[in-house]
């Protein structure tokens, strides 16, 4: 392991190469300054006056140039070696760095050419950064070659790592702020090594910027003794190059060599990994660059430090409007840059400048991998294949998650370089053991007798950190790939978060036409809030769709599919579609099965509809309707249904299933919302719904306030009622069980008032007896637990009479 710089590589800092790289440096750090500070006077070639400067000073300079630096000396690599490159930037507030960097390579202009390489592009450059109708001031898809906006810290890591996997000839290399690097999802992420292959996968090259400090305070692992920062880092898998200093000499030449001795070592790493494949895992690189927070910029503001310390995180002279000292100091700052050497009078960069630049697709800024434009297209199987025989509604019984395990084992037998799997240790509890027919688990630490399919190679990744599993399979979306997170409904919560920055990153791109659409982001939530009697109230939370549903209609989807194979259209459709979030909840136990191929296409198809088969009303006027969305409140609906027939068998029921919760919405809320009109052929213009919902019941209310009759809908689902208890309980404790819909729909029926005392009595004594039962004999009766559907007479699904559209 090299700890020290070598003196003897500080030949490599030849003049003609120290000269073109600082003045590239010192170009990107000007521009950086000034899209913080100037609206006017881009080239400095009038005194500088306050009309010249923002009325908000906003953004961040502190770490612009350390990041500046960085991608400086890649470009030096890229140019040599013709490494293709993606940048990942973690402190994605110091775009202005980025944006400048991308400025001098041409390609910002390229992507934006009102923002051309001259003197008004410059000032356009400056004027827009965080600025009202603007750019942001963090890294977002307005940046080309961008893929990880940094708004939220703590996912550049993983979205690296995510982006090497089957990439083999790309090195990402990720800037991770020190500030970052105290987040949760960070700390996790330094575990890459024992997934990374370096056959199969390309590099990656993290280098911890240690400027010491954030907004306020110190950074805790600049504070670390070097021996103790070197130890964390050695035992998670990587080997550190230190570079440290504030004479920009001494670090152009010090960066320079260590790159030199990094690039040689990742080379020597994947010829060793070729030669000799499973000879165990060698530690990566990486680069721990240590210099001052606001370096080149005021030392010193009112007699105050500022450079080096917590003062140059934002703007390290906030006056200069109003101040004439801070506005002179401001003009010597942005002088000491020397623009007159650095740019021509007509505003485009100097030669010496240019020199510094990788051309084409070698740039960072123009890697076509960031844009979507390496366009990968699964070879999905047909559904058909894997569908259950279901001679009649209810017929049989099968595991959801488990027939789409098949389904996705074909895929990725088709897909076997584009499509990867990611689970929270979760993959063959959540019943999708079929994958790992054709693939292990990726594993690149030491085997012991009695592990389970552990490969070098695997294409399902496991572990137990939901913040790495969703930030690997961003990565790899973001770089034109296809992925599936499947993973315990209670604990999506962990990533919510990530799943808003995510959202925000799809909905902002579309705006792009240089932006492809990007492979959907695919949840399988299973494991769900019915079915978790045995782990109890610790794993009983739906409220991850709420959260979905939340986000900007444009990306948001949300699918309940009642059976194993509703579920696998549903899933087929998620894996073809783009620029999507889709939650997919279905459980994994064995259940009652409804439809058959083609009704459970059409079914999915429209997103919901009324099922015939199940109804009572297609003779006259409907007394009640019963909707549902889920499985299990699929099953207690139907149950009900049944116990009305036997209680009450003149009263009129409607069943209505919701597959695509977005249905509900109105049609100029969601693309798939639908219209009046088709809702009320649907639900009824005037009769009462009981509506039995997977999560909790304000979802749909919020849905479908707008709706008419809305006053009608009496929505039952989760209250958060949940401990350690029966399946059957689970659904009594809040009342979506079958006996409290089936009194729930009787009160909605005014003919019957006279019989109510009697009909109530009889359910509440089943529930009584049901609940007596499981807690005498820790099960469900065997009228819960052996129910079957039974259908007088089967008649074709149908769905709005053709009025709904389907729109997916």
């Amino acid at each position: 392991m090299s700890m020290n710089n070598d003196p003897a590589r500080a030949a490599l800092a030849e003049d003609d190469f120290f000269t073109g790289l600082d003045a590239w440096w010192r170009a990107a750090n000007y521009l950086s300054a000034g899209q913080i500070y100037l609206l006017d006077n881009p080239l400095l070639t009038e005194p500088l006056a306050a009309q010249h400067i923002k009325p908000r000073l906003v953004g961040h300079w502190g770490t612009v140039p350390g990041i500046t630096l960085t991608y400086g000396h890649l470009n030096r690599i890229i140019r040599q070696r013709h490494r293709r490159m993606l940048f990942i930037c973690g402190p994605g507030h110091g775009a202005a760095g980025l944006n400048a960097a991308a400025w001098l390579e041409g390609s910002y202009s390229e992507r934006h050419p009102e923002v051309a390489q001259d003197v008004a592009g410059m000032r356009e450059l400056f004027r827009q950064f965080s600025f009202p109708g603007g750019v942001p001031s963090h890294a977002s898809p307005h940046l080309p070659g961008s893929i990880h906006e940094g708004g939220e810290l703590g996912y550049s890591l993983a979205h690296a790592t995510g982006a090497a996997l089957d990439n083999p000839d790309l090195t990402v290399a990720c800037v991770i702020g020190d500030g970052e690097a105290e987040t949760g999802a960070l700390a996790t992420s330094w575990h890459a090594p024992a997934f990374l292959n370096p056959i199969c996968d390309g590099a990656v090259l993290p280098i911890l910027h240690l400027n010491g400090y954030k907004i306020a305070n110190p950074t805790l692992l600049a504070r670390l003794p070097r021996g103790d920062l070197d130890a964390l880092l050695l035992g998670h898998g990587w080997e550190p190059w230190h570079v440290r200093g504030s004479d920009p000499r001494e670090v152009h030449e010090a960066y320079a060599a260590a790159l030199d001795e990094v690039f040689d070592r990742i080379s020597e790493i994947r010829d060793e990994a070729r030669r000799s494949p499973g000879t165990g895992t060698a530690r990566l690189p990486m680069i721990v660059l240590a210099t001052p927070k606001g370096w080149t910029g005021p030392a010193e503001v009112d007699g105050v430090p500022v450079a080096d310390t917590f003062r140059a995180h934002q703007v390290p002279l906030a006056g200069v409007r109003d101040d004439p000292a801070h506005l002179a100091l401001l003009e010597q700052w942005l002088h000491s840059y020397r623009p007159e050497e650095l740019f021509t009078p007509d505003g485009t960069p100097a030669p010496l400048v240019e020199s510094a630049n990788p051309v084409g697709e070698l740039r960072m800024s123009a890697n076509p991998l960031a844009h979507g434009r390496t366009r990968i297209e699964l070879r999905l199987p047909e559904v058909s294949g894997h569908t259950l025989a279901v001679p009649a509604p209810g017929a049989v019984d099968g595991e959801a998650t488990r027939v789409l395990g098949g389904y996705l084992r074909d895929a990725l037998t088709a897909n076997s370089h584009d499509l990867l799997f990611f689970s929270p240790d979760e993959h063959a509890s959540n019943r999708l053991d079929a994958v790992l027919e054709v693939t292990g688990r990726r594993w690149r630490e030491g085997h012991r007798p009695g592990d389970d399919r552990l490969t070098p190679d695997g294409r399902v990744f496991e572990v137990l950190s939901e913040h790495l599993c969703q930030g690997w399979l961003e990565g790899y979306l973001l770089t034109g790939r296809h992925g599936v997170f499947s993973t315990y409904e209670a604990f999506a919560h962990i990533i919510d978060s990530m799943v808003v920055q995510h959202a925000k990153w799809l909905h902002t791109a579309a705006e792009f036409p240089w932006r492809e659409p990007i492979p959907s982001l695919n949840y399988l939530v299973t494991s769900h809030v019915w079915r978790q009697d045995h782990n109890g109230a610790s794993h009983q939370d739906p409220g991850f769709l709420d959260h979905v549903l939340s986000k900007r209609p444009e990306v948001s989807r949300v699918y309940l599919p009642p059976d194993a194979n509703c579920l696998l259209h549903v899933f087929d459709h998620c894996l073809r579609s783009r620029g999507r979030i889709n939650v997919v909840v279905a459980g994994k136990q064995p259940a009652p099965q409804y439809l058959g191929d083609d009704e459970a296409r059409r079914h999915c198809a429209r997103g919901l509809g009324v099922w015939r088969w199940a109804s009572s009303d297609a003779g006259g006027d409907t007394d009640v309707v019963l909707a549902c969305a889920g499985d299990v409140p699929t099953q207690e609906t139907l149950a009900a249904v049944a116990v009305l027939r036997e209680l009450a068998p003149e009263v009129a029921v409607r069943v209505v299933n919701v597959v695509d919760l977005a249905r509900l919405f109105p049609s100029d809320r969601h693309p798939h919302g639908i219209s009046d009109r088709a809702y009320t052929e649907i639900f009824t213009a005037a009769r009462p719904v009981i509506f039995a919902f997977h999560g909790y019941p304000w979802l749909i209310h919020q849905l479908v306030y707008r709706r008419p009759g809305h006053d009608r809908m009496h929505v039952r689902g989760f209250h958060d009622r949940g401990t350690t208890t029966t399946p059957f309980q689970m659904c009594v404790l809040n009342g979506i069980d079958r006996y409290h819909l089936a009194l729930a729909a009787l009160e909605q029926v005014p003919r019957l008032d006279e019989r109510m005392g009697h009909l109530r009595e009889e359910l509440l004594d089943r529930l009584d007896r049901a609940r007596t039962h499981a807690y005498r004999f820790g099960e469900d009766p065997a009228e819960i637990q052996d129910w079957r559907w039974e259908t007088p007479h089967t008649l074709p699904i149908v769905s709005g009479d053709g009025v709904i559209v389907p729109s997916r």
